[in-house]
């Protein structure tokens, strides 16, 4: 594989992987903030500061989506995105971010639970496994996109 393709996928990667971020981390803005109102992304006494806080990972969400938007774009109108790669980063976007914040933000850092309740379990569970199974997906994708077997590369 020459150099100047494995460019154009890490690029076509890159922004894909960016977009899947975005869109997951709105997605758990909106629905479990938002509409569920199950948590803010810091927990605190002080709600004003929660808010703050959402709002801090709504703009982070935007930014994510912007560049990875633009770069997917710029991509496109150069001609030079890879065919068979977006679907597989934008998966893997999705449960990097889904994991990350399954793991790192609800059980490391401490900054919020998936929801208040006694029984803790199933929620981590699910959240976590719903990482596990877009990161897979995202992985299986990428595997036929490496042999030029994606739908999208032929």
């Amino acid at each position: 594989m020459n150099e100047i393709v494995r460019q154009r996928i890490g690029a076509t990667l890159l922004a894909a992987i960016l977009l899947g971020i975005g869109v997951m981390a709105a997605l758990d803005e909106i629905v479990f903030h938002q509409l569920l109102a199950w948590h803010h992304f810091v927990e605190t006494d002080n709600s004003a500061l929660a808010l703050a806080s959402d709002g801090v990972l709504h703009t982070l969400e935007l930014v994510m989506l912007v560049v990875g938007g633009a770069l997917m774009l710029r991509l496109h109108e150069t001609g030079q995105h890879a065919g068979g790669f977006r679907g597989a980063g934008f998966l893997l976007g999705m449960g990097g971010f889904q994991l990350f914040d399954g793991i790192v933000d609800h059980k490391i850092l401490g900054l919020h639970q998936v929801r208040y309740v006694d029984n803790l379990l199933i929620y981590d569970l699910g959240w976590n496994a719903a990482g596990l199974l877009l990161l897979a997906i995202g992985y299986w994708l990428l595997r036929r996109a490496r042999r030029g077997a994606a739908s999208s590369q032929r």
